[in-house]
This record gives structure tokens, sequence and C-alpha cells, in this order.
């Protein structure tokens, strides 16, 4: 894949055909209905169990990663504006982002995602959280249920007119890119509601990275014991409907499309959206982690682990390879507490995605 050679015209005259959101609810269901079931059935298990998974620190890490996201844009809006912040959740799931939202101290949100329990559930969080927290204030808070790769969203908002002040897509815009048309519709939806000066923020994996590993591979798989990744093919990489296989440890196992991310730069252009911001795990962890209070947050939301391990505790793998790394820093003297780490394994699962912000343009 050639970045300078990015070309989505014969895309955009695809879609000058199917400019009507009604033409658009005709294509083909495709993936979406294996992708719904796979998070409807997909059980909420308790902290106990989920402190047990190999998974725990990764999960916590990505959920930080999203933190830290959020809170730099929600800074963002505020110095264009004090109150009224309003947010459209596109891909909410079981609303694991809404204690984010609180703690930024927005006034209203729109959570929507294709999965019909994931959004109940989320809403039951929602009522739990209202109803745990009476004597604060908690934002307004609406719930839809649509594939938003083929529905238009404000025709089923309650105020079609309404407007937000950032649309976040955490682990999710990678499910449009099966073909043009969603791509385009999910962008639609990201981004026709936001206000002059709004943003588009989110977390998708890097398709140049996930090409890289697939290329250095001596199959059509790679991967660790914490996640999978399986492609049809190499070497034929079309600019939508490339599907592979994602499996990541007892938490997704469902089909997922490669994302060439300068052509979802040149798409959000229709939309007077402009790239300000991208990313990868890595990069932003090294900048955010010099930040102390990300630190304590880090900390906190037990996004790391401690290496050495503390007493009568196991490390997350058990194989003590996944932790030469921090082991050589450890012996090296350079530091005198236990670390705070990822295993080797967990790192190369982080190292395939990137954050990314648009804002959009008057």
């Amino acid at each position: 894949m050639d970045e300078q050679s990015v070309t989505v015209s014969s895309q955009k005259r695809k879609s000058d055909s199917l400019d009507s959101p009604a033409k658009r609810l005709c294509t083909s269901e495709g993936h979406s209905s294996t992708v719904a079931a796979h998070y409807n059935e997909l059980q909420e298990c308790g902290l106990k169990e989920r402190s047990q998974s190999r998974i725990f620190y990764l999960r916590n890490f990505n959920n930080w990663m999203k933190s830290a996201l959020i809170g730099e844009f929600l800074d963002r809006v505020r110095r264009k504006k004090h109150r009224n912040i309003t947010v459209l959740d596109l891909g909410c799931g079981k609303g694991g982002d809404l204690l984010k939202w609180r703690k930024g101290k927005i006034d209203k949100i729109v959570c929507t995602d294709i999965a019909e329990v994931s959004v109940q559930q989320c809403e039951q969080r929602y009522s739990d959280m209202k109803a745990r927290n009476q004597r604060e204030h908690i934002f307004e808070a609406e719930f839809v249920t649509a594939d938003s790769t083929k529905e238009l969203l404000s025709e089923k908002f309650k105020d079609p007119e309404i407007t937000f002040d950032i649309c976040s897509c955490q682990f999710v815009y990678h499910y449009s890119f099966e073909t043009y048309e969603q791509a385009d519709l999910m962008l639609r939806n990201a981004c026709e509601r936001l206000c002059p000066g709004g943003y588009f923020i989110g977390t998708t994996p890097d398709g140049f990275e996930l090409v890289k590993r697939l290329e250095a591979s001596d199959t059509n798989t790679f991967g660790n014991d914490v996640y999978s990744v399986t492609f049809q093919d190499k070497g034929n990489y079309p600019l939508f409907g490339c599907k592979y296989d994602f499996k990541l440890e007892g938490v997704v196992n469902v089909p997922e499309f490669l994302v060439y991310f300068p052509v979802l730069v040149e798409m959000a252009k229709k939309y007077k959206m402009k790239l300000i911001y991208k990313r990868t795990f890595q990069e932003f962890f090294e900048e955010k982690v010099k930040n102390d209070e990300q630190k304590m947050l880090l900390k906190k939301m037990q996004a790391l682990e401690q290496y050495p391990q503390a007493p009568n505790s196991s490390l997350a793998s058990q194989n003590e390879d996944d932790y030469e790394h921090a082991r050589n820093v450890k012996e090296s003297g350079k530091a005198k507490l236990p670390l705070g780490t990822l295993s080797k394994s967990e790192w190369d699962a982080t190292s395939i995605y990137l954050l990314f912000a648009f804002e959009k343009q008057t």
C-alpha cells in the first residue's frame, strides 16, 4: 500500500449514486449481524472475574488510553465554551465510557450502538449511576440502537437538529470499512451534527501496522498468546472490504476490516473535517506518562502491572521471557522501585492501534 498514491475518486463516484439514506439502506446486510450478535452475546463479568483474566492489565491500559484522549479533547472544548457540552458516543457498547463523561462534567450524551443488548445494558448502567449519585448533577442521556453504517442517525434522535461538541468512536470505526458506502455513512453520522470546532475522536487498528506484520509472517496469520490476526491472503489489500479475523483473549472474536487511514482523511474532507491529531498507542503513552496526573490515573486504573510482582501474587503471563524488557531495566539499576509494565505480549497487542482526532472546519 503506497500512502502517496491514495485515490478515492472512484469510490466517491459510487457514493454520488447512493446519496440518499434510503438508497444506502438498500445495501446488503454484510457482516453487521455477526458483529451485533457477538457483542449481544458477550457476557458482562464482575471485577473479580476480570481481575483473573490474562488481559486484565491490557484492558485497563486501553481504557486509560481512552480516558486520556477523552480528557484532552474535553479540555480543548472547554477552552472554547464553558457549559452545555454535548457528546455523541458512536459505538457505546455496554457504557464503559459513561464514567469518563461523568467526570468530564458534560451536559448531554447520545449513546448509540448496533447491539441492542449492549445498548440496554448501557442504559441500565446510566440509570444505576444516577441512582447512586442523586446529589450530583448527572448529564442527560439518550439511547439509540442502530447500525451506523447503514442508518442515518439524525433521523433517530429525539431532536434531529441536535449538535455535538465531540463524537467519540472507540475501537469501532474499522467495522464500517466493508464498503465505501458504509464507511461514508458512518463518517456522516459521526461528523454531520458536529458544531464548528467540534471534534471527532477515536481509536482504531493501524492498517499499515497490520499489513507490515502480515508481510513479515510466514503465513497469513500473526499474533501471540494474547491476540491473533488472520487474513484470507497476502499481497491483496483493497481500500474497502479487506477483511481479517481478529481474536483477543476472551473478549473479541469477530471479523474486522482494514482501515487505510489516508483514505479516511480524504473522505473526512467531505464533511469539513480536518485531521489534527494522530498517534500510535506507543507515542501517545510516552507523551502522556510524562504528566503527573496521568501517571496517577494509570496507577488508579491498574493499567500497568507491578514488576517484580508483589508478595503472594503472580504475574499475568507465566512466560518469564514476557518480562525480559522489565527485568533488563530493573537489573540496570535505573529503577529502584517496582516497575509498572505490561507483558511483552500485551505491549505487542496494544501497538497495533492508533488514536485520532478530526476538527470540524467552519
